[in-house]
């Protein structure tokens, strides 16, 4: 119990403090920043095989030496009407046949591409926002079944 001692006008004011309320307060706002921390830093996924990732500075490796047509790019849309495959300036529509995409018309595109361009592993994928996932997921599997196991995801989206 707290006591206040009021001399000018000569009464004395007794009051109860009451600490449990701010005592909650903070237990549950320190529950709260623990937590958030937490999931702050298992929300950030290191993504091995990103194009964008940061360079590994070594000094005593060399690099390997340039092949032909290791620059080309290889892009793969997840569209709404299908797959498209952009290797360089050609382009390849792979329409869906029905309501199902067509994965073997796009493997066979993909293993054509891997035969011409044989040292090439990597490739971006990117997928049209209305497309489900497991679409993007058929894209990728195809992807690295033909030989492309480098895989980096595109946060745009297809043109």
């Amino acid at each position: 119990m707290a006591q206040v001692d009021d001399s000018s006008s000569g009464r004395n004011a007794n009051a109860d403090l009451n600490l449990v309320p701010f005592i909650d307060l903070m237990s549950v706002l320190i529950t709260f920043l623990l937590i958030k921390a937490v999931w702050s830093q298992v929300s950030m996924i290191q993504l091995g095989s990103s194009i964008y990732g940061k360079k590994q500075e070594n000094k005593d490796e060399k690099p390997p030496p340039p092949t032909p047509h290791a620059d080309i790019p290889l892009r793969l849309d997840v569209k709404d009407n299908g797959f498209r495959l952009i290797i360089g300036s050609q382009r390849f529509q792979i329409p869906k046949s029905g309501e199902k995409y067509d994965a073997e018309g796009l493997m066979s595109h993909l293993k054509k591409v891997k035969s011409d361009y044989p040292e090439k592993t990597d490739a971006v994928i990117t997928v049209d926002d209305e497309v489900a996932y497991e679409f993007l997921i058929l894209g990728m599997d195809t992807l690295n079944q033909s030989g492309f196991p480098s895989i980096s995801v595109s946060t745009v989206g297809a043109e």
